[in-house]
C-alpha cells in the first residue's frame, strides 16, 4: 500500500505508479468522494472514452411494458 502526506495547502500527490496505471494527464479533473471514514478520487474521463465499453452486455431481460 502506498502511502501521500498531506501538504499545509491540504494537497496530495498521487503516486507516479498509480498516475500511471489510471493514466492520469495534468489538469484532469478527479470527483471527490467522501465514503464512510475514507476519500477516493474518481477520474472524469471524456464521453468518447466510454463507446464500447457495454458491449457484449447481456440484453436478454424482459422489459416492462412502459419502456421502450
Amino acid at each position: 500500500m502506498l502511502s501521500v502526506k498531506v501538504s499545509p495547502k491540504y494537497q496530495v500527490v498521487i503516486p507516479k505508479e498509480i498516475r500511471e496505471s489510471l493514466n492520469l494527464l495534468p489538469g484532469q479533473k478527479l470527483q471527490v468522494i467522501q465514503y464512510e471514514n475514507r476519500i477516493e478520487f474518481i477520474p472524469e474521463r471524456d464521453i468518447g472514452e466510454l463507446e464500447g465499453f457495454l458491449k457484449g452486455i447481456d440484453k436478454s431481460f424482459i422489459r416492462e411494458d412502459d419502456r421502450l
